[in-house]
């Protein structure tokens, strides 16, 4: 096999492996998932601020 055509053909699946996780990444099913992990750091924490204090 030629040099060129290994590389073409490495660039091609790697171009179709980044169009695949965009996809999943911006694929509507996955948003709820998505907002909860961005509101982790808005949510209260269930242990306290005293227990934090020496």
């Amino acid at each position: 096999m030629d040099s060129g055509l290994i590389g073409a053909s490495v660039t091609v699946l790697f171009f179709l492996l980044f169009i695949a996780i965009v996809w999943w990444a911006y694929h509507k099913d996955n948003r709820k998932k998505y907002e909860e992990a961005a509101n982790i750091p808005f949510e209260e924490d269930d242990t306290g601020a005293d227990s934090r204090h020496l």
